[in-house]
């Protein structure tokens, strides 16, 4: 499976200002959907599941230190599956330190506005014309700087985003495909 470096997508909903954002990024898989039950709700589900135990322990410690400088927090998850299993994907809801900003048939966009910066991602399922069982799946992040501590903050925390949103899609497109040969 390959997981490359794509560009904002012109279907995605953040495209509408794109202009506005301080930084841009975007990355795409492929998956087979030969059943066709995979959705948009399905994909924001796996969002929450598919990343490896080390991206969750930095998450821990990032909690830890953003806390002590009045940032969100996603704050303490006791039962995390018991809240994936209620999670609707719906507008409005939130888990952890994402809440879901808008959906469509094809895309979901979570994120969070804080004080010193305010993020979106989306998770938008391309369906291929050509063969209505291959698909692409793109996850995209923007952020916009509120303030010269967003920069800041975000300095130490690029280089690890970069290896985290691939690592979450590649975990996101196994999921798929073990569900199928199940």
């Amino acid at each position: 499976m390959t997981i490359s470096k794509a560009k904002l997508p012109d279907k995605s909903l953040l495209k509408i200002d794109e202009k506005s954002y301080d930084y841009i990024d975007s990355f795409q898989g492929n998956f087979i959907d030969k059943n066709g039950n995979i959705d948009i709700t399905k994909i924001g589900k796996l969002f929450f599941s598919s990343g490896p135990k080390w991206i969750d322990n930095l998450f821990v410690l990032r909690n830890k230190l953003v806390r002590l400088l009045g940032l969100k927090t996603s704050g303490r998850i006791t039962d995390r599956q018991k809240m994936l299993d209620n999670f609707k994907c719906e507008k409005g809801e939130q888990l952890g330190l994402f809440k879901v900003f808008d959906k469509t048939e094809n895309e979901v966009i979570l994120g969070e506005d804080d004080k010193h910066l305010n993020f979106r991602v989306s998770l938008l399922i391309d369906k291929q014309t050509e063969n209505k069982t291959d698909k692409n799946l793109i996850i995209s992040t923007t952020v916009k700087f509120n303030n010269w501590f967003g920069r800041l903050y975000f300095l130490p925390v690029r280089p690890f985003h970069k290896l985290i949103v691939p690592k979450i899609l590649k975990g996101i497109i196994n999921n798929i495909d073990d569900s199928k040969n199940k």
